[in-house]
């Protein structure tokens, strides 16, 4: 086991790996500060491309990340199977910052097990096109959506694919339109391009990495304490026991995309170095849950 200060060790030593790498107290969004009108920025999924930034898109970013730096206790909730009767969603809840990953759905079925704050969600572009039909003609039931997520960011990668650009800039203008509760942060693709170096250079070698993994990097540079919930990317549980691959649905992600036992590994070892908390048993007894 390791000892407080040898925690307290390689938590500091993790966390100026990403803030030499990456920096994310800086560039985890796109501001004003670090992308200057005139600046040329170059796309992180796209080979070769890039775009100059004009005031159209400057009016776009805030002036700074609009978060009190350090954020204190984070919980970053990923959606995999092992949260389905965890009952973890009031220890997710009790978590001064929480982050969660592609629009998960938070409805009353499911918030014993997931909780229901959210500061930060992030919102794939693909999302957007196949759900919400690019918000071409579905811009009230969007907004609806994302009702659940009250006065929270959607973090959405603008600027990493031309694909992506169009859907996240709707969805920009969407709640902008509605005077919604959310307001949108586009991902900095600097910030995005250097995660996926750094966790390459430890091994994880896949076509990009996971939403959850990029989020929970840009927590470990944010946040003082990390605990991360539905990180699980195994058929069956600890015990043996078949799960879903989401707590929603056991629906499948594309095969060959992600590298998910590779980032589970690498996760799994900051968890025994103690510079994260991954939560993989229930939060409460099941059987408590069930009479309750």
């Amino acid at each position: 086991m390791f000892s407080g200060r040898m925690i307290q060790v390689l938590v500091l030593r993790v966390w100026k790996l990403l803030e030499e790498c990456c920096d994310p107290a800086q560039l985890f969004a796109m501001t004003k500060l670090n992308s200057p009108m005139g600046k040329n920025l170059w796309f992180d999924g796209e080979f070769l491309y890039s775009v100059t930034i004009d005031n159209a898109t400057y009016s776009l970013f805030p002036q700074a990340t609009p978060f009190q730096l350090p954020l204190k206790k984070c919980s970053v909730v990923g959606n995999g199977g092992i949260l389905k009767k965890s009952g973890c969603g009031k220890q997710i809840d009790q978590a001064d910052f929480v982050m969660r990953c592609n629009l998960p759905p938070l409805s009353s079925e499911y918030s014993k097990d997931v909780g229901s704050k959210t500061q930060l969600v992030t919102a794939n572009p693909s999302i957007i096109q196949k759900r919400f039909q690019n918000l071409l003609w579905s811009r009230k039931a969007f907004v609806d959506s994302v009702n659940v997520y009250n006065h929270s960011y959607i973090y959405m990668p603008a600027f990493s694919m031309k694909t992506g650009t169009g859907p996240s800039l709707r969805v920009y203008y969407t709640l902008k339109d509605f005077g919604a509760k959310q307001a949108v942060l586009f991902a900095n693709p600097n910030f995005l391009r250097d995660i996926g170096k750094f966790w390459k250079s430890k091994g994880i070698h896949a076509k990009r990495l996971s939403t959850g993994l990029f989020l929970v990097s840009a927590a470990l540079g944010l946040c003082e304490e990390v605990t991360i919930y539905g990180f699980w990317p195994f058929s069956v549980d600890l015990h043996g026991n078949f799960i879903s691959h989401h707590y929603y649905d056991n629906v499948l992600p594309d095969s060959g995309f992600h590298a998910m036992p590779e980032e589970f590994l690498q996760l799994w070892f900051l968890h025994k170095s103690g510079v994260l908390r991954m939560q993989l048993e229930p939060c409460e007894d099941p059987l408590i849950q069930s009479s309750a």
